[in-house]
């Protein structure tokens, strides 16, 4: 079965168990030609263990009880995107305002600073330059267009 088609039956079982709780939302969805089928979801307020099991044990379900590989060969990883993983979506965006990120233009340029702001049509950084007395707040806004990809910064 082609790739494109199987995102589109996962879609299909998916979406509507998503509906049932709207915090809840699909970040990506991929199939590798060794029939391993991965979905990250991902919550407004995170994704507990135990919602992933659902969405895990409700798709495994429907693709056996529909037949979609009748020899069975395959496997299922539903999970959220790691702390590795770049934001995709404006609601993952909006779900980390305020933390440390490292943005990488379109044109190799990194930024890194506290994710302020969130639109529609852009972010907002906010970094400070120089130390002490000269200590500079300095932000700049970025277009999702020019982003090639955000990854949080995880801070101990």
């Amino acid at each position: 079965m082609e790739a494109s088609v199987l995102i589109d039956k996962v879609k299909a079982v998916i979406d509507p168990l998503l509906a049932e709780d709207q915090s809840y939302f699909c970040v990506q969805i991929s199939v590798k030609p060794t029939n391993n089928i991965k979905v990250f979801l991902d919550g407004d307020n995170g994704l507990p263990i135990e919602r992933c099991t659902f969405f895990n044990r409700k798709l495994y379900k429907a693709i056996e009880e529909e037949a979609w590989f009748p020899e069975g060969d395959f496997s299922l990883e539903v999970s959220s995107p790691g702390v590795d993983e770049p934001l995709l979506l404006q609601r993952q965006y909006q779900k980390n305002k305020g933390r440390k990120v490292l943005v990488t233009m379109n044109d190799g340029l990194e930024k890194e600073g506290q994710l302020l702001e969130v639109g529609e049509q852009e972010i907002t950084l906010e970094w400070t330059e120089g130390k002490g007395k000269k200590a500079l707040q300095q932000q700049m806004q970025i277009p999702y267009e020019n982003i090639k990809s955000t990854i949080v910064q995880v801070q101990f």
